[in-house]
């Protein structure tokens, strides 16, 4: 029985046992009632699913949708939403069917991939409202090379996390494709939620802001200069602070004046991913992503030391994060190591740290 209809059978249940029999004294009640009944239900409902444990949980979550994939991929329009159906299998074997809005995200994908990136707006929703807005990180093509790239991408986000707790979450999942009007045929692929930009700013003591103008060095410096290693790091030129590309900003909720918080976002255009379809920045003047370019601003030795120096405590733990990964194929993992190795070497030497993070750091 349909929740809803539920709170219905109990509060009709409730009042022929309880009240008297007149039938208008009982319509009157009942119609008093029921909106405290239904607003119940969707509370209750909305409790179904944790939003902090929905991303650090570890387990794979199995995702069915089915929604019109070729308006899906002719859309350019941004915030532009759909009806999908979704049934989301969770790992203690509970599942939630629902209708959802789904639309197309991103720029570059959504003309070059089979299917664009997608947003679930899960807002309203009695079930899964307190996941807020999510982004599908999904293949660019169905084939089992376009998964790859998209499990090490995820790991990238999963490295970041070692780094910084004021990053992005994801939860892997399994997704089932079907097309509502059968152009396309069905497929599965990984791919991952990432967490809503709202949930992770609350979860670090922070409200977001969207399309704040902030020049980069306006923003808390160690965060600034952790986020600028770890982009070169991971080899990624395409992020931009003041254009608000790949980055969003915090702010502390109890100290309003002090300078915001970079987190990092969208890792497909990195080395580390290596993706076929990804070019390097034109600004950057190299040939290729897997080319590494520091694209931070001056630092001191000090600062910068401080940042290598978590680096070489989480290595260990990046290179197993890595290496476990079973998704992945052992050769893939083996690269992604070794090409991870090349930025350890790179800051054991004191020449070359000074030559790319300080002679070569940005001066605008």
């Amino acid at each position: 029985m349909h929740e809803k209809s539920k709170i219905l059978f109990l509060l009709e249940q409730f009042l022929s046992h309880h009240l008297p029999t007149n039938l208008s004294i009982m319509k009157k009640i009942f119609c008093l009632l029921l909106p405290v009944f239904l607003l119940s239900s969707q509370f209750i409902s909305a409790q179904l699913i944790d939003s902090i444990k929905f991303f650090t949980d570890e387990n794979l979550i199995d995702l069915s949708i089915t929604t019109d994939i070729k308006s899906l991929q002719s859309e350019k329009k941004i915030d532009v939403f759909q009806d999908a159906d979704i049934t989301m299998r969770f790992p203690d074997s509970s599942a939630v069917t629902t209708k959802v809005a789904v639309g197309a995200r991103g720029h570059f994908r959504r003309d070059f991939c089979t299917i664009p990136p997608l947003l679930f707006n899960f807002r309203g929703n009695s079930k899964l409202s307190s996941l807020g807005k999510l982004k599908l990180v999904i293949g660019c093509g169905s084939k089992a090379d376009d998964e790859q790239l998209i499990l090490k991408e995820y790991l990238a986000y999963k490295i970041y996390n070692l780094l910084d707790q004021k990053s992005f979450r994801v939860r892997l999942v399994r997704v089932n494709y079907n097309d509502s009007r059968n152009k396309m045929r069905p497929f599965t692929q990984y791919a991952f939620f990432i967490e809503d930009d709202a949930d992770m700013a609350k979860r670090n003591g922070c409200i977001k802001k969207d399309k704040a103008q902030v020049l980069t060095e306006n923003t808390n410096r160690d965060m600034m200069t952790m986020v600028a290693v770890f982009e070169y790091f991971i080899s990624n030129g395409d992020w931009s602070v003041p254009n608000n590309h790949n980055t969003k900003l915090i702010y502390e909720k109890k100290n309003a004046a002090a300078p915001p918080y970079v987190v990092p976002y969208d890792f497909d255009h990195s080395g580390f991913v290596n993706a076929g379809y990804a070019l390097p920045n034109e600004l950057l003047g190299t040939e290729t992503v897997t080319e590494r370019v520091y694209r931070g601003f001056p630092r001191s030795e000090e600062e910068l030391q401080s940042v290598f120096d978590e680096f070489k405590q989480k290595r260990e733990s990046i290179n197993s994060l890595i290496m476990n990964f079973g998704l992945l194929k052992e050769r893939t993992r083996k690269e992604a190591v070794e090409y991870l190795d090349e930025f350890y070497k790179t800051i054991n030497n004191k020449s070359q740290v000074r030559s790319i993070f300080i002679d070569g750091a940005r001066t605008k």
